[in-house]
């Protein structure tokens, strides 16, 4: 159970923050920027949700990403706690292999009806897509940091964490085609391609 009485602590005014292990590390530190951009995704998918909770077409989609929001403080919560193997007198919160299968479900369920691609998509389209394009960008720059700490000696992020933040940005182009498919209608692929070279004209 988290209780929050006060917001502001002044124990971070010397530019370090607490680990869940109790240890403190700098505010720059890879770790706790991994899991800050984590956060940062939470944010902007919280964004996203104005347009695909306002839309009816959308519900599906929002109740997805209503599910990922909460995913995502427990991937926050697992990034922030590193495996010391020493007994921290709780057990950790880690992402576990059922919540990468459910997003990869949840892929092949809104991918079904989708056109294949013949070409790259631009990150425009109607305000639900675009914002979930800028969720899925901030997402992968979550998952670069969770394989570059991953790969810091001493450090430690589990498979699972990596794996989600990968299946989660690929969920987040296919929940973007999707409404831009479903706001062109039925037919209608809806997608914003990229023309190699059209500037130049």
């Amino acid at each position: 159970m988290v209780v929050l009485n006060r917001i502001y602590t002044r124990t971070g005014d010397d530019g370090s923050t607490a680990l869940g292990t109790g240890e403190r590390r700098p505010k720059y530190d890879l770790r706790v920027a991994a899991y800050g951009t984590v956060d940062e995704t939470n944010a902007v998918i919280g964004v996203a949700r104005l347009h695909t909770g306002a839309d009816p077409a959308l519900a599906d989609i929002d109740a997805v990403l209503a599910r990922i929001q909460n995913d995502l403080f427990d991937l926050g919560a697992d990034l922030a706690t590193p495996e010391t193997g020493e007994d921290l007198g709780y057990t950790p919160l880690r992402i576990v292999a059922a919540q990468v299968d459910k997003l990869e479900r949840d892929i092949d369920t809104l991918n079904a009806n989708l056109k294949p691609l013949r070409s790259f998509v631009l990150p425009a389209g109607t305000p639900a897509a675009a914002h979930l394009h800028v969720a899925r960008t901030v997402c992968r720059r979550a998952e670069r940091m969770a394989v570059e700490l991953s790969a810091t000696l001493g450090e430690f992020v589990g498979p699972e964490a990596v794996k989600y933040l990968n299946r989660l940005s690929d969920l987040l182009f296919v929940m973007s085609r999707l409404a831009n498919a479903r706001a062109a209608g039925e037919g209608e692929a809806g997608d914003v391609l990229w023309v190699p070279a059209a500037g130049r004209e």
